[in-house]
């Protein structure tokens, strides 16, 4: 059995991928370059500089490196009154 992330989506980036959650194989990568990746192979619109990146409940920075098992969340800004 092979290491994975679970990766999780919310608001406009659940709207863009089309889903709230899939798993993906873990590389070494820090939480920068996974979104990136994802970006580029899912069409993501939603610039890195208006997300907040959570790994396993609590906010990380973007250099976090990612540990197989983790999961991580992609949450962009929320409006709303």
């Amino acid at each position: 059995m092979s290491a994975t992330i679970e990766i999780e989506y919310f608001a406009a980036l659940r709207e863009q991928r089309g889903l709230a959650h899939e798993v993906c194989p873990h590389t070494t990568q820090t939480a920068a370059e996974y979104y990136a990746t994802l970006q580029a192979a899912h069409g993501l619109t939603v610039p890195p500089s208006t997300l907040r990146v959570a790994c396993n409940d609590a906010f990380v920075d973007w250099d976090y490196a990612v540990q197989p098992g983790d999961r991580l969340a992609f949450i962009p800004p929320v409006a709303g009154g």
